[in-house]
């Protein structure tokens, strides 16, 4: 899939503010943090993921560890180890922090039993560091610089803090006070309707109709935007979808995204949504590259819901190091998809 955003400059941005300490939210549900080597993204379901890296300065190999713990009284920790590097890692893996040592870990990537977690989380708290080694004595070292601030920070999104299940900051609140998961948004994906004879036409014909200053201002190629460059989709048996190629930097694409009546008057009103469509379900997906070496993505995503644009999907990676595209999926905004039938037509 071709990479679309809303601008280059802007995914620099987006990231940067996700990673800002302390919290910068890229949601009003969700939440983002990050301190020294460790961040934290927990999305509109209250589902906290924590992840931390080998140390920003130094030539350690990539290494991340991610922490998941969904929302709600009694939840339990899931712990994640992944390395990477321009070799693979020979053999299993052995694991130490602190007085713990787990051997015989699955090389690569490996997720630990619930026994495995309970061992090495209270020495993860305590130390500086934790290491990972193979039996071709590699070693990769993990920062736990941050991760008491951002698992802190989970057990306040969380509601845990006082409580007997808190993450750091313990006590003796009953676990019954900490507040449920939020559900999960639901969603009635739309089916866009097929293309019509004449439609390609439509292109010359509204295109007068766009407020060419403002696309001018906002898009790094506004010289070269004309009728043959925009895009029309179907959607419903009176609505078009009208995409434009806004500009293209050093590794990402944008693009402006309109909805117009198939007559006149057009009307084209631009959306929020911003990216790529595909007309098989109906989603328009943007993900822009942070970094050159493309160790640090973001995507988002929108589905049709017979109306509109629906955001259903967000996540980005605030700080990648050296894992190409990213160590982990961090969702900001998550949903459950329904597909529903075609848009109905519309009465005359």
């Amino acid at each position: 899939m071709k990479p679309a955003s809303v601008a280059a400059a802007f995914s620099l941005v987006f990231l940067s503010a996700l990673s800002a300490a302390p919290a910068a939210a890229a949601d009003k549900d969700s939440v983002s943090f990050s301190h020294n080597d460790w961040e934290l993204a927990c999305d509109n379901t209250r589902t906290c993921r924590a992840a931390g890296y080998q140390a920003e300065s130094g030539e350690g190999e990539p290494v991340s560890m991610l922490i998941t713990r969904k929302a709600g009284p009694g939840t339990t920790v899931d712990i994640e180890l992944q390395t990477g590097g321009e070799e693979d890692a020979k053999g299993p893996l052995r694991f130490k922090v602190g007085k713990a040592t787990l051997p015989g870990l699955e090389g690569g990537s490996a997720s630990l039993e619930d026994n495995q977690v309970r061992i090495v989380l209270p020495e993860l708290l305590k130390g500086d560091e934790a290491t990972l080694a193979d039996s071709g004595k590699r070693k990769w070292t993990l920062s736990l610089s941050g991760l008491n601030a951002v698992l802190l920070k989970m057990d306040e999104v969380q509601g845990r803090v006082g409580t007997p299940g808190a993450l750091v900051r313990r006590g003796s609140k009953a676990e019954s006070s900490v507040p449920a998961a939020v559900p999960l948004p639901v969603v009635n994906a739309v089916r866009p309707a097929k293309a019509r004879p004449g439609d390609d036409a439509l292109a010359a014909r509204i295109f007068p109709s766009l407020k060419l200053d403002e696309i001018k201002e906002q898009c790094n190629n506004g010289d070269d935007v004309s009728a043959k460059s925009l895009e029309v989709h179907r959607l419903t048996d009176r609505k078009v979808l009208l995409s434009l190629g806004c500009g293209m930097g050093a590794y990402n694409y944008s693009s402006l995204l309109w909805i117009a009546n198939d007559k006149p008057p057009y009307a084209p009103a631009s959306i929020e949504a911003n990216g790529e469509f595909d007309d098989k379900d109906g989603s328009v997906t943007s993900g822009f590259k942070g970094r050159g070496i493309g160790d640090c993505w973001s995507s988002e995503t929108w589905h049709f819901d017979g109306k509109g644009f629906v955001r259903t999907a967000a996540s980005a990676d605030g700080m990648c190091r050296g894992f190409p595209g990213g160590a982990w999926t961090l969702p900001r905004y998550v949903s459950r998809v329904v597909a529903a039938p075609p848009a109905t037509p519309s009465k005359p």
